[in-house]
């Protein structure tokens, strides 16, 4: 492990924004206070991006997308970048962990296993792609030939959330370069600071200059001016509906730029009267508590057959007390601190709310603050029983660890609770059937569907949602469509 320390030191002076391959401060000098989680000390101070360093590192990337050492790099020649990138990635594997761990409050086993590893693997991914983005020819009618080209977007805003920090960078960053586009990136106000070191390693792998643009900053202003720019071609993001709304609006009102949106979910896993109930406790124990609770995909609505729901209640919430909350740099540390007070203070008003609400908490439900925990930012893993779809609980992302079980009498109630959300980005069922597993699959409106299994993951298998959990999908072949152009040419013959 890294040291924190040494840490601390790397990031001890205020870190400036990564534009045109430069380390540059805002134009108007303001900063933003980079927080540990686990016991609220100031980690670093990061130059927040204003409007004008917004325009700075959008007409860099504009200049960088024409510019020949880019647009007409051979594809090959980007995807042993792509390489490289990773390698870096792969090489600085600890301390990225560990920044990650320090500046995110997530366990650094977590970041170890779960943030650097998939990093590393997107990048190697598309760096196989690159040289293999093609279109095809068309047998069209008449005396022609009718083929398409696959052309890059062009600028692409990329605003990424605090939860995985990294990883949600790379899940954008790998395939807009692979496609040969270019990229303003700006990380979470929260979580800046390996966003700030991708972007170095990017130019240490030979990136040309103004290719990746890194530009910590708030919302408003960096993000609105991010979103509203003429000059950018393509927002891709993950975070909140609000935001994405916004985000729309902002489209709508400058040049109609292209969207792709993952908006979280409120995911559930329906445990059936066959299943093996302590596979499922498993899979939705880490489902719920992993990475405190904070991740889009989190398992936080059970919905579980009376025969088995008081089963799966009562192993699950044996496992929710004794896991044991921490140092996130302790190695027997199972779950860290939320992200922020006031990621913190929305956690608990929401189990407040299910208090109140009538549900049955039989786990957790409070603040850690015990000993050094005290001033950190830490909430015991909490698990409510005998919830109704109605509840704020059922209803609300929460993210955090927070888990609502809801009864089902049978497999079509099953499937309307299931189906009972605004949301749809995953879901799973449980159940020794696979007819039964195949059918519900199939029913439960979700952009991925886990059977006897939660969080299967791989770069090579898309990812995203349905009805308000977004538009489009990332990983795999299919994010390539977010970050590509199909152009068809007729040649008279």
């Amino acid at each position: 492990m890294i040291e924190p320390a040494a840490v601390r030191k790397r990031f001890s002076d205020v870190v400036p924004l990564f534009i045109e391959g430069k380390k540059i401060l805002p134009a108007e000098g303001k900063t933003l206070d980079v927080v540990n989680p686990a016991d609220g000390s100031l980690l670093a101070r990061v130059g927040a991006a204003g409007a004008a360093d917004i325009d700075v590192a959008v007409k860099a990337a504009r200049r960088a997308f024409v510019d020949p050492s880019w647009a007409k790099m051979a594809a090959s020649a980007r995807g042993l970048i792509l390489w490289r990138i990773a390698d870096l990635l792969e090489k600085n594997a600890e301390e990225l962990a560990t920044i990650e761990s320090l500046n995110n409050g997530k366990t650094l086993r977590e970041a170890l296993r779960g943030d650097i590893p998939p990093s590393i693997d997107i990048f190697r991914y598309y760096a196989g792609f690159a040289s293999k983005i093609h279109g095809e020819t068309i047998p069209v009618d008449g005396e022609y030939l009718c083929y398409t080209l696959r052309e890059p977007v062009g600028v692409c805003g990329q605003i990424v959330p605090w939860n995985y920090p990294l990883l949600m960078a790379c899940w954008k960053v790998a395939p807009a370069l692979a496609c040969g586009n270019t990229v303003v990136l700006k990380p979470s106000e929260y979580t800046p600071l390996t966003a700030l070191v991708l972007g170095e390693l990017c130019k240490e792998a030979g990136v040309p200059d103004g290719v990746v643009n890194v530009v910590p900053g708030y919302g408003d202003p960096a993000g609105e001016a991010l979103a509203r720019h003429p000059d950018v071609d393509k927002i891709a993001f993950t975070g909140s509906i609000k935001t994405a709304r916004r985000l729309l609006h902002a489209s709508a009102d400058t040049n109609l730029k292209k969207l792709s949106l993952e908006l979280g979910g409120k995911s559930p896993l329906v445990v059936l009267d066959d299943a093996d109930v302590d596979a499922a406790v498993r899979a939705c124990f880490w489902g719920i508590f992993a990475n405190k609770g904070e991740v889009c995909s989190a398992s936080s609505r059970v919905i579980a057959h009376r025969k088995v729901k008081d089963e799966f209640v009562s192993k699950l919430a044996d496992k929710a007390r004794s896991m044991k909350l921490g140092d996130p740099l302790d190695k027997s540390t199972q779950m860290g601190a939320q992200v922020s007070a006031r990621q913190l203070e929305t956690i608990l008003r929401y189990i407040e709310a299910g208090k109140k609400e009538g549900a049955k908490l039989v786990a957790g439900g409070e603040r850690d603050t015990e000993g050094a925990k005290s001033k950190g930012f830490f909430v015991k893993p909490t698990v409510f029983d005998e919830v109704a779809a109605s509840m704020t609980i059922a209803r609300e992302e929460i993210f955090g660890p927070v888990l609502a079980v809801l009864t089902a009498n049978d497999d079509e109630e099953a499937v309307a609770l299931a189906n009972g959300t605004t949301y749809g980005l995953v879901g799973a069922v449980f159940t020794r059937d696979v007819g039964r597993a195949h059918r519900m699959a199939r029913q439960i409106a979700a952009g991925t569907v886990w059977v006897n299994l939660w969080n299967g993951f791989d770069s090579a298998a898309p990812f995203g949602g349905v009805k308000q959990s977004g538009w489009g999908r990332e990983m795999g072949a299919s994010a390539l469509q977010l970050y590509t152009e199909t152009k068809t040419v007729w040649v008279a013959i």
